[in-house]
Parts: C-alpha cells; sequence; structure tokens
C-alpha cells in the first residue's frame, strides 16, 4: 500500500508542480516583458498570493472547492505561481536588454515570438532547479491536506491519509503503520531537494566555479 500511495502523492506533487510552474511562467514572461500596466497588475496578484502561506492558502482552496484530485492540485498549484512567476521575471528584465533581443526587434519580429523564441529558453535552467526545489513542499502539503481530511478522497491511497487514518487507532498497537508512511514522506522530500540541489550545482556556472 506504500508502494501504490506513492503513485498519488508523487502524481499530484509533479502535477502540482507542473501545473504552478506553466503558470509561473505565463505571469512572469508577460510581466517581465510586456511591462506597464501589465508588470503592475500582475506584481499585485502575485504580492496577495505570496502574502498567504502554501499550506493555509491550498487548506482555503481546498475546503472551497472540496476533495478532489484535480481540486487537490490545482489548490497546491496556485500557491507556486509568485515565486515562479517573480523568478521568471527576473530573468526576463535582465534579458530583455541583451544585444540579441534588440537585434530581433530591429528585424521586425514580434513581441510574442522575440518571448518564446528568445527570451523563455534562457529561463529554462533557473527554472527546472526552482520548480524541483518547489516538489518537495508540494508532496509534504498533500500529505498535510490528507492527513487533515482536505486532500486526496477515497478509493486513491495516498501517504498522508494513511497517517491520519492510523494515528489514531494503531498507533500504540501496529506503530509500523504510522511509521513507514511518515518515512516515505521524508525520503520522498529529502530525496527531491538533494535531487535540487544538485540540479543547481550542474546548470548554475558560479557553482561550478
Amino acid at each position: 500500500r506504500i508502494i501504490h500511495g506513492a503513485r498519488i502523492s508523487l502524481a499530484v506533487g509533479i502535477g502540482s508542480t507542473t501545473l504552478g510552474a506553466t503558470l509561473g511562467v505565463i505571469v512572469g514572461l508577460a510581466s517581465g516583458y510586456l511591462s506597464g500596466w501589465v508588470d503592475l497588475v500582475f506584481q499585485r496578484v502575485t504580492d496577495i498570493l505570496q502574502s498567504l502561506p502554501l499550506l493555509v492558502l491550498a487548506l482555503v482552496m481546498t475546503a472551497a472547492l472540496g476533495p478532489s484530485l484535480p481540486n487537490v492540485i490545482l489548490a497546491i498549484a496556485i500557491p507556486l505561481i509568485p515565486t515562479v512567476a517573480r523568478v521568471i521575471r527576473a530573468n526576463t528584465l535582465a534579458l530583455r536588454e541583451q544585444p540579441f533581443v534588440e537585434a530581433a526587434k530591429s528585424i521586425g519580429m514580434s513581441d510574442m515570438r522575440i518571448a518564446l523564441r528568445h527570451v523563455l529558453p534562457n529561463t529554462i535552467a533557473p527554472l527546472i532547479v526552482l520548480a524541483t526545489a518547489q516538489l518537495g513542499s508540494t508532496i509534504l502539503t498533500e500529505a498535510s491536506l490528507s492527513f487533515l481530511g482536505l486532500g486526496i478522497p477515497e478509493p486513491y491511497p495516498s501517504w498522508g491519509r494513511m497517517l491520519s487514518e492510523s494515528a489514531a487507532e494503531y498507533v500504540r498497537t501496529a506503530p509500523w503503520l504510522v511509521i513507514f508512511p511518515g518515512i516515505a514522506i521524508s525520503l520522498a522530500v529529502f530525496g527531491t531537494n538533494l535531487f535540487g540541489d544538485a540540479l543547481r550545482d550542474i546548470l548554475d556556472p558560479r557553482q561550478r566555479g
């Protein structure tokens, strides 16, 4: 059951991280490249979202939408958008002043084509590192939601639901029912964090020295 639960927990983690990264890239790219009122609106929205802790916002959204697999993925993905958007925006602001962007403008290339063809590919490396780092927090958030009864509903097993079901009834008589899901969550989060650190060292020239 632990192994089967890994499929659900990791699917939610990867799905919400991918969705949050995709939406964050769209917001950050538009905000950084278009600037002006678009940047102002997106910045204020991301400020509001970032002022709320990830778990609190996910709890509110899941309670409002109801506990289902798509709703849980959406509820965890939305709070990830501000961080991704800010990273992509910062990179876009630096890249749009580069000579290759000016050259693309001089030959009449449209803003959308420049953003997608010249700016976006140069933001992939920091995006991959950030998304990998966020994967651990999404797995932990899903486990927390399921533990509180607002995560993945039955009959889907998840590590958080296993902890919730076992903690009250079996913690003394069968403690392994609590220990093993907890270990699985810890190893998954620890593993994704290590992987994120390794990717950062590989993709960041300053880390390579």
